[in-house]
């Protein structure tokens, strides 16, 4: 959305543009200090010498510069310093907003209006850097503070200005804002909140959000401004809220702007060749590509690249064919046209011949794969002795892998803290809790630690988390399941929903924009939604990452979600089990580690609708490969063992993700991570983790699953 005509509907404005109308100015000229328009009540402009209180300081406003994007802007100075700053204003108007929205986006904007580098550098990267983000208790504006006073110009004001630009100019402005995009897309960021995340969408690049400062006929600079975590803040909630955007769609708006830039006009569409100036084409095809018209580009890194090495207008012929080229093309005999349809066909027939070979080949090619692994603990090599200390979170998987029963009744702790006792090296695990998981994992800062008892490695799920000074080794995968009350009598909320759920939906109800599981399914009758959360530290930041996408707006309404819903996976089973038991319908659903929630039958584990609309069960039946359905009866007991369903492998599954050792690259310090990672990537190590709930990372072939662990073939 790059307007405001839908905007605030509930103010008849005789203009149809309350933000931005005649009368609002009249209204301030006839009557100083007016706080709302005559007209419709919408409310004011800011009068001159208007004063605004933030956390790092007041400021004052000198003068009404005009609209941009979902607010109004204005010069000022920070009454300290005296320095010039700008300040857009936001609006949050009592009829278009209740008092809870209102409040809800005030405390998300004051969490993340604003980003700059983790570390705290400082680097110009063309991103209108904000000083601070203001969100009055009382009242219905919100401010944001910059400092970049400067480039005030919008690509939009420049194109009413100017006309259209150059091949050259645009390829420029490409160059510029690709390189801002890679910087916001691969960077760690830090928020107001503190919180911090590895990359972040732009999500909103259009000819408002664009800022360019001429320095002379030929030559410019292009600023990013108005990102959309905190600009779709003040959106109506009328309005359809838009979804987050991907890498890939930024690229796409970037596309969309370089070509209304390069036609010199806004109502062309890009989709018709006739619309396109013939003075490039390289540049066309780049922006073909850009646009997903024709093949995109995985990455801004491999576009900004890709247009490093275009040819220059004045080195290429256009690569317009030749009259001569077009007549041999006219010439070329039907017949090979004929042979050229027969071997398409050929190869077409060897191709599904080869593909249905090969999957009666997987559970050999599995097999062979299991077989090529170490057999056990005691065939390791290398080991080194002594004692070992290795951490991990205190409340997370691996704390609660080592406490589960494999085979027997020895737990997994017990047999992993002397795996070879031929090799006499000793395994101690300790558990940390990491205050704020999002910026700083405890366990890997306790491996960085310089101490007399140093520890040795870390086992994590955030690779996020994970510094440039470690190696990473996977040993296995976890994943999140997601889940709601199973019932085999009566009304069964599993079924109604066809046992699935996708991410946009996920999304929405741990966001509060969805409350009734009849919104999201009409087989569903009204039923309330209640969403909780497990206590893993790690399970909730892999959900922020898989489900939330790291949106820091969607982050903080969930966070506001988690206050008062967050309990442990097996309270969340034992309040649906006892709502079966009595006969009520509850529309819980929950989510958590799939060491937690595989292996019971009072929830049902529901299949994930990933973005391309492909379903994907968790669970699959190790036999047949066949998923979990909803018609299953996975309580039938004492004849049916819920361990017949296994976790599924996480290649494809949307919320699954692996499971790390993580050691030092100090060749100075004992290998005690490595080793500990190779024996876990035994047959011996895989079937261990597999009986207490992460998934292998080689298949265990059927035969083998019924095996004990010590002894694997």
């Amino acid at each position: 959305m790059s307007s405001t005509e839908l905007f605030y509907k509930e103010y008849p404005c005789s203009y149809n543009a309350p933000l931005d109308c005649e009368n609002i100015i009249e209204t301030l000229q006839e009557v100083k200090g007016a706080k709302f328009c005559f007209e419709c009540g919408f409310p004011a402009l800011l009068p001159e010498e208007t004063e605004i209180k933030g956390y790092r300081g007041s400021y004052q406003i000198t003068r009404f510069l005009g609209l941009r994007g979902f607010g109004r802007l204005y010069s000022g100075i920070q009454l300290k310093d005296k320095q010039p700053v700008i300040i857009k204003e936001y609006l949050l108007p009592s009829r278009t907003f209740n008092q809870d929205e209102t409040f809800q986006r005030k405390e998300t904007f004051k969490r993340i209006g604003g980003i700059d580098l983790a570390d705290g550098r400082v680097q110009n990267f063309r991103l209108i850097q904000t000083w601070e983000a203001i969100g009055p208790e009382k009242g219905e504006r919100c401010y944001l503070i910059t400092k970049d006073i400067q480039p005030s110009q919008t690509l939009r004001q420049y194109l009413k200005q100017n006309g259209a630009m150059t091949p050259s100019q645009v390829r420029e402005f490409l160059s510029e804002v690709l390189q801002t995009l890679e910087f916001m897309h691969t960077q760690k960021l830090r928020f107001p909140s503190n919180h911090v995340q590895r990359g972040l969408e732009h999500g909103n690049i259009n000819l408002d959000s664009v800022l360019i400062k001429v320095e002379n006929k030929e030559r410019f600079v292009a600023y990013l401004c108005d990102i959309a975590v905190w600009e779709n803040l003040f959106i109506p909630p009328s309005i359809p809220q838009p979804a987050a955007k991907t890498h890939m769609q930024d690229l796409e708006s970037l596309g969309l702007v370089a070509f209304q830039l390069w036609v010199g006009q806004t109502q062309l569409d890009p989709k018709d060749h006739q619309a396109w100036p013939d003075n490039d084409n390289s540049l066309k095809q780049f922006l073909y590509r850009l646009l997903s018209l024709n093949t995109p580009y995985g990455s801004t890194e491999i576009a900004r690249q890709e247009l490093l090495r275009l040819p220059k207008p004045s080195e290429i012929n256009n690569f317009q064919p030749s009259s001569d080229s077009q007549e041999q093309k006219k010439r070329f005999p039907k017949k090979y046209w004929l042979w050229l349809g027969v071997l398409a066909f050929l190869l077409l027939g060897g191709t599904i011949w080869y593909y249905f070979w090969q999957l009666s080949k997987l559970d050999e090619g599995q097999y062979l794969e299991w077989q090529g692994l170490v057999q056990n603990f005691s065939k390791v090599d290398n080991i080194s002795s002594g004692k070992f200390i290795y951490t991990g979170e205190k409340i997370g998987t691996w704390s609660y892998i080592l406490e589960q029963a494999p085979d027997t009744k020895i737990k997994l702790n017990e047999i992993l803290t002397n795996p070879n006792p031929d090799a006499k090296a000793t395994f101690i695990y300790e558990s940390f809790e990491s205050k704020d998981i999002a910026q700083v994992s405890q366990p890997i800062k306790e491996v960085q630690k310089v101490q007399k008892v140093p520890k040795d490695f870390a086992m994590t799920t955030l690779f996020d988390n994970i510094t440039l000074d470690m190696n990473p080794k996977q040993v296995a995968y976890d994943g999140l399941l997601v889940f709601v009350a199973f019932s085999r009598n009566g009304f069964s909320l599993h079924k109604a929903l066809d046992g699935k759920i996708s991410l946009e939906e996920l999304r929405d109800i741990y966001t509060g924009r969805i409350k009734d599981w009849s919104q999201i399914n009409k087989n569903v009758p009204s039923l309330k939604i209640e969403p909780y959360v497990p206590t893993e530290p790690e399970a909730i930041q892999q959900f922020k990452k898989l489900v939330l996408k790291n949106n820091p707006q969607d982050i903080a309404l969930f966070e506001e979600i988690a206050k008062t819903r967050t309990q442990n996976t097996g309270t969340t089973q034992t309040q649906i089990s006892t709502a079966n038991n009595n006969g009520q319908t509850t529309g819980i659903i929950s989510f958590g580690i799939f060491s937690k929630t595989w292996n019971q039958c009072s929830a049902y584990p529901l299949a994930i609708v990933n973005n391309n609309d492909q379903k994907i069960q968790p669970l699959l039946d190790p036999t047949t490969k066949r998923p979990l359905e909803p018609s299953d009866d996975f309580c039938d007991r004492p004849d049916f063992d819920t361990r017949r369903f296994q976790p599924n492998g996480t290649a494809n599954y949307p919320l699954g993700y692996p499971l790390y050792v993580v050691y030092p690259k100090d060749n100075t310090r004992q290998s005690g991570g490595s080793t500990f990672a190779n024996m876990l990537l035994t047959r011996q190590g895989q079937c261990l983790l597999t009986k207490s709930g992460l998934v292998p990372l080689q298949p265990v072939p059927n035969d083998i699953r019924n095996y004990a662990c010590k002894s694997v073939p």
